[in-house]
């Protein structure tokens, strides 16, 4: 049976790696991630972490990914353009 609010760590696609830098922007459970948004959670984690070059798959579909019970991969690519959208916004607002 699943938690209704499980932590980040046991949501899909969410690796200890992902899942720490999560928890260092202040989500800890899923419903902490839906509250904020895959792309809001992603660009928050970039500016924490600049050096990081990581694939948006690793980070930004697999954060949708989770929300959705899904594989990144599985998301289906207008989700992914839409999420890359959010993304183009949100770094052109800073």
């Amino acid at each position: 049976m699943k938690r209704a609010n499980p932590a980040v760590r046991e949501l899909k696609n969410i690796g200890a790696t992902v899942a720490r830098q999560l928890h260092e922007i202040g989500i800890q459970t899923k419903d902490d991630l839906e509250r904020v948004g895959a792309a809001t959670a992603y660009c928050e984690m970039k500016q924490r972490h600049p050096e990081a070059r990581t694939p948006l798959c690793y980070y930004l579909y697999s954060l949708e990914g989770a929300l959705r019970d899904q594989h990144w991969d599985d998301i289906g690519d207008d989700v992914k353009k839409s999420l890359q959208n959010d993304v183009a916004r949100f770094s052109g607002a800073s």
